[in-house]
């Protein structure tokens, strides 16, 4: 199973994208608009400067509670960890739960194509042993 089937099965396919310049309340408004708790942050659209996320905003505001007078630039995270559409499910889940993060941008080269969340992940392994249970399920009632 490849990061791109994940990437298939979603609803939301379009990767959302903020600016660095953006202020915090467009963020939040950005992420509550979408239903979704990380955006890429992107100069471009297409591009990858970094990842913001609702742990970035409730980290700020616990150190200091002013994080709604700033701009993204300034609690996004800029060393960001991808993956490729190309990229194996396990091996990417495994990446995302020893670094203890939820979202991973997915780049094709310089262009992000995408972004899982490790319950997108999660859940498309779920669906997968559920198949394959009621693949081994149906050959043994056959038999």
């Amino acid at each position: 199973m490849r990061i791109a089937d994940v990437l298939h099965s979603k609803s939301l396919r379009d990767v959302i994208t903020i600016s660095p310049e953006a202020g915090v309340r467009e963020l939040l408004a950005v992420l509550s608009e979408h239903n979704i708790g990380a955006v890429v942050v992107s100069t471009d659209g297409t591009s990858l400067d970094g990842i913001v996320s609702e742990r970035d905003v409730v980290r700020r505001l616990h150190s200091d509670g002013t994080v709604i007078n700033n701009v993204v630039s300034a609690i996004m995270t800029t060393e960001v960890s991808t993956c490729s559409p190309d990229d194996g499910l396990d091996e990417v889940l495994a990446v995302m739960t020893e670094r203890r993060f939820r979202h991973i941008p997915v780049a094709d080269g310089e262009q992000v194509v995408g972004i899982v969340s490790i319950g997108d992940l999660v859940k498309h392994k779920i669906d997968q042993l559920q198949f394959e249970r009621d693949q081994l399920d149906n050959y043994v009632h056959q038999s």
